[in-house]
């Protein structure tokens, strides 16, 4: 795993590969140190939006909390089909297969943080394989 981010912070070497669909940041065969760890805020935020406006929802129509909160879900869940858009990688099935790791560690921490969910040790280890997974997918060096 560090060896995936120490190759994924090393400096890029050559020109940038890919075309250039992201408004100017190209994707490189290595990424610099900063934008791994820009890429790794967007994912953070992206699941901010989509869990907590999964659980807005949840609140509103399972807990009968009401209409706003499913609205409030809705606002929230847009922003994090926009942030996503955010990443520097051009590739939409990268960057959701890649997040889909993130979710699951999010909605773990998000379960214990706002609901009391206490995960047992599979679930821990899943996640911690999921989290494996986005590093592979996002950071590794590639030709």
């Amino acid at each position: 795993m560090t060896a995936i981010l120490a190759n994924a912070a090393g400096d890029a070497e050559g020109p940038p590969s890919g075309p250039d669909v992201t408004g100017g940041a190209r994707r490189c065969s290595t990424l610099p140190e900063v934008t791994v760890a820009r890429s790794l805020l967007l994912f953070v935020l992206a699941a901010l939006a989509e869990i907590g406006g999964a659980w807005l929802v949840w609140q509103g129509v399972r807990e009968q909390r009401g209409l706003w909160w499913v609205g409030a879900g809705f606002v929230a869940l847009g922003i994090y089909g926009l942030v996503a858009t955010f990443q520097p990688d051009a590739d939409f099935g990268r960057i959701l297969a890649a997040y889909g790791g993130v979710f699951v560690a999010g909605s773990l921490v998000w379960g214990m943080v706002a609901d009391g969910f206490r995960p047992d040790r599979w679930d821990v280890i899943g996640a911690a394989v999921c989290v494996l997974g986005v590093l592979v997918i996002m950071y590794a060096p590639r030709g």
